[in-house]
């Protein structure tokens, strides 16, 4: 009996799921309301900390906040993936979905990237400079946090949307890059960095660049793999459970590189994807024109 035959109501006429089906997906989309509510306080608490002089105790807290995002990403993974192996997708999962989704990828990333990466810059500088770098990270954190908003309502009301450079048929891709990826490589570059907070303004300067490039990445049309074609339910082979177990062991012990390395890895294959076909494009060599012959 596959999962959804278990969860389907038997009084049901229409082999509907039970009720209480439908508050499984939704736990997970809760608890990642939490992790991005987690993450936003855990910022406010490390910012007051470095503000009074406790830069290593503001540092763990910025780590809980990163941690908490990146747990987010992994709870929004699943409860999707759960609704669908349920059968029990609905037009309201879809919105509590996407309005945990501008808490815990947008407005959570956005605190910690400012926090994290402008306030604490150091004074030394000079105080226009330093108010022109804040008044940066201001606009350029609500850009971010804009263009995940954005990114995520056009995924709501568009039906099949199409890459502007669309790949194999038989596989399945975002348009734009998504808004937990987005906040992953926020969370993943704080914590590699053992979230202290950064001082040096080229660095701050450096970080906001990122945060609008992931902002745009998020709005444009450009092809992401969406790893939706992989189901648990099929049958592998036995390399994927070595795979599988190097990566938990990978995580256990090396959790920051490996995290940061596979977040820039897929904010990265968007960016070749385009590259690589305006390449090909241009590389491509025209076809001739036919000759006429006139008789």
């Amino acid at each position: 009996m596959s999962l959804k035959d278990r969860f389907i109501d038997p009084k049901s006429p229409e082999h509907r799921p039970r009720k209480a089906a439908y508050a499984l997906p939704t736990l997970f989309t809760a608890g990642n309301i939490l992790l991005g509510y987690i993450s936003i306080l855990r910022c406010f608490q490390g910012a007051m900390l470095a503000a009074s002089g406790s830069a290593g105790a503001a540092a763990e807290h910025f780590t809980v906040a990163a941690q908490a995002i990146i747990a987010a990403v992994v709870l929004d993974g699943l409860d999707g993936r759960i609704a669908r192996m349920t059968n029990t997708t609905s037009a309201f999962g879809r919105e509590m979905d996407s309005l945990a989704d501008v808490i815990s990828f947008g407005l959570a990333p956005a605190v910690l990237a400012f926090v994290w990466g402008v306030q604490f810059i150091d004074p030394i500088i000079g105080q226009r400079m330093r108010g022109q770098i804040f008044n940066a990270g201001y606009l350029v954190a609500f850009l971010f946090l804009l263009c995940g908003a954005c990114r995520l309502a056009r995924f709501n009301v568009q039906v099949n949307p199409i890459p502007k450079n669309p790949g194999r048929p038989d596989r399945k891709y975002f348009v734009g890059l998504p808004i937990p990826a987005g906040a992953a490589m926020v969370a993943a570059v704080v914590w590699a960095c053992d979230s202290e907070p950064l001082l040096w303004w080229p660095l701050s300067v450096a970080w906001l660049l990122l945060l609008a490039l992931l902002g745009f990445l998020m709005v444009s049309t450009w092809r992401y793999y969406s790893f939706k074609g992989i189901s648990f339910s099929k049958a592998y082979s036995p390399l994927i459970i070595i795979l599988v177990a190097g990566f938990i062991y990978g995580m256990l012990n090396y959790g920051q590189l490996l995290f940061l390395g596979m977040a820039t890895a897929y904010v990265a294959s968007g960016i070749a994807i385009r590259i690589g076909g305006i390449l090909r494009r241009r590389l491509k060599p025209a076809h001739p024109t036919p000759e006429i012959k006139i008789a």
